[in-house]
């Protein structure tokens, strides 16, 4: 178990690809609606928020990088402290002009991290393609823009291609690690998974738990536990409890785990440190 630590990285992740308002009407889709539930989670102690952008007449999920400048913009309007990471998905779009294109913005729509899938994984009906090629373009692209990865890892094989890439210069410290726990056909959500993958993860590495569906809270809690950050919001889970009778809001997501965090003594970074500490 990692040491004592009091706060953590508070990693927002407000919208996804898959939720739909014709599965939540809560879930933020409009840049002025992700905006508006990132800077109220921002006051609420987020300190880091893994942004995907949609099609503004469809809603479907869109590498388009306007759109992503949209809402980074329109957040440090208000707020430009907060770590904000863009997605650099393989599940919609193949193409690596596609999924880099939100690597181009500059100026203050440029994000500080961008996620990085380290292998090809399948989710419950599509699968997510990362080829050894696209991985490493995608970790060159960011590196040559100084935007940090922000590591996707589903399974244990993931950490080590993560220290390939690191032995390989193409990542560089302070390595910062999101373990996604629960899906279907990679790792599942539970103390001893959790625990291999944390004893497999670089020296020094900086990390957050998130569990996929209604292991959500339970994986947050095992990562407060350990010593580590959170992974929280809607896009791994649309429902309060485990029943699945409850659709939720962003904000109670945030401030149950808040709560459970209170209750051990641990709270977020500010985000100047959360800054600090990622080296954004």
């Amino acid at each position: 178990m990692e040491e004592f630590r009091e706060k953590f990285i508070l990693n927002f992740t407000p919208t996804g690809m898959i939720p739909t308002k014709e599965m939540t009407p809560h879930v933020p889709i409009q840049p002025d609606e992700i905006i508006e539930q990132v800077l109220e989670a921002a006051g609420l102690g987020v300190n880091m928020v893994h942004l995907h952008a949609r099609d503004l007449e469809t809603g479907e999920p869109t590498y388009k990088k306007e759109i992503y400048g949209e809402i980074i913009s329109g957040i440090r309007k208000k707020n430009k402290d907060l770590v904000l990471c863009v997605s650099t998905s393989g599940r919609n779009f193949s193409d690596f002009e596609k999924r880099s294109e939100c690597l181009e913005l500059e100026g203050t729509a440029k994000p500080d991290c961008a996620s990085l899938t380290l292998s090809s994984l399948n989710f419950n009906r599509q699968a997510s393609i990362n080829t050894p090629e696209m991985i490493q373009k995608l970790a060159k692209k960011m590196l040559d823009c100084e935007i940090k990865p922000e590591l996707e890892v589903f399974d244990f094989g993931m950490i080590n291609y993560a220290k390939y890439l690191i032995r390989k210069g193409l990542i560089p410290q302070p390595y910062y690690f999101n373990l996604i726990l629960g899906n279907i056909a990679c790792a599942q959500a539970d103390m001893l998974s959790l625990g291999l993958m944390i004893k497999e993860l670089p020296e020094g590495a900086i990390w957050s738990v998130g569990g996929i569906g209604d292991r959500q809270l339970q994986m947050n809690a095992m990562s407060l536990v350990a010593g580590g950050s959170v992974r929280v919001g809607l896009e791994d889970n649309i429902y309060y409890d485990r029943k699945r009778s409850l659709l939720a809001l962003n904000r109670e997501l945030i401030e149950r785990i808040l709560v459970v965090a209170d209750a051990m003594g641990r709270k977020p970074y500010s985000h100047r440190e959360a800054r600090d500490l990622l080296g954004v």
